[in-house]
């Protein structure tokens, strides 16, 4: 249901509010450049920082600024299931496509409790959910035997897979015909090799018609043509994560002047010396 390069939308802030004018224009950003769908309130957004009425309100934005012309999938996990419907609910009250949920931070739940969760969302709401495993972040990976129980749920659609593991990815493509979307950027090529068909990207929000562009390529069955961009990628991908995700992103964003260059705690500006790196490569690539 879902493909192609999906962004991880950054959410730009002013004063510590929600810009909304700047948010807005960077749904316009994505449309003109071939972004398949907009992810708000995702870990690139942070959402972990925002309020459930920001929260909210940024999907409104997001949803009433792409008026159709791409699918906007929200991020609604929590650690909290009830927390999760919730917001879930609410979310496709607004209009969204489809939810990305993370996987329950914190409190470590057993596999089975990973599918409890999943499965009572999936229940509950009645739209396309993602289940999005990032252990790094949750403490915990959604092994592949629960993800292909899950895949039997009818409302969810599609896994974003960010282990850093092509066993896993590989795994859960023998285990059931989920749709699995990577969740590392540099991953993207490796990742639809053994099955993928796109990507929840943080690159796409500093080079989104390249993304694009990749995927596209490895869909329409040009492997030279994608193993060209991703090389020419490369640098990006790791620029972008020289520090906490979505430091350098949101840096860059803002070093093209679509954005101002403003976090909420915990989350601080760049050091300098990753602000080089970053500047260094985004100079080299023509990207500002």
């Amino acid at each position: 249901m879902f493909s192609g390069s999906i962004v991880a939308l950054i959410t730009p802030f002013r004063d510590g509010q929600i810009d909304e004018k700047a948010l807005a224009g960077l749904v316009d950003f994505h449309v003109e450049n071939g972004t398949s769908a907009v992810l708000p309130c995702g870990t690139t957004g942070e959402s972990a920082t925002m309020s459930h009425e920001e929260h909210l309100r940024v999907i409104r934005i997001v949803v009433e600024a792409a008026a159709g012309r791409v699918p906007v999938i929200a991020g609604t996990g929590s650690n909290s299931t009830a927390e999760a419907i919730h917001l879930t609910t609410e979310a496709a009250r607004l209009g969204v496509a489809g939810a990305l949920l993370v996987c329950p931070y914190y409190n470590k739940p057993t596999q089975q409790g990973l599918y409890l969760h999943y499965r009572k969302i999936a229940e509950q709401v009645d739209i396309p959910q993602i289940v999005y495993n990032v252990p790094g972040r949750t403490a915990r990976n959604i092994e592949p035997e629960t993800i292909a129980r899950l895949a039997e749920l009818q409302n969810v659609v599609a896994v974003k897979e960010a282990s850093g593991s092509l066993d896993q990815a590989s795994q859960i493509a023998r285990l059931c015909d989920l749709t699995i979307l990577s969740g590392d950027d540099s991953l993207t090529l490796p990742l639809m090799s053994v099955g993928a068909r796109g990507v929840i990207s943080v690159a796409a929000n500093v080079a989104p018609s390249r993304t694009a562009a990749l995927c596209r390529a490895w869909l329409g069955g040009d492997t030279a043509e994608a193993l060209k961009i991703h090389l020419e990628l490369l640098p990006l991908f790791k620029a972008l994560f020289v520090e906490t995700n979505p430091i350098p992103v949101k840096a860059a964003v803002a070093a093209t002047g679509k954005v101002a260059e403003e976090y909420r705690l915990p989350l601080c500006p760049l050091a300098d010396e990753s602000r080089a790196k970053l500047m260094a490569v985004l100079n080299e690539m023509g990207l500002v």
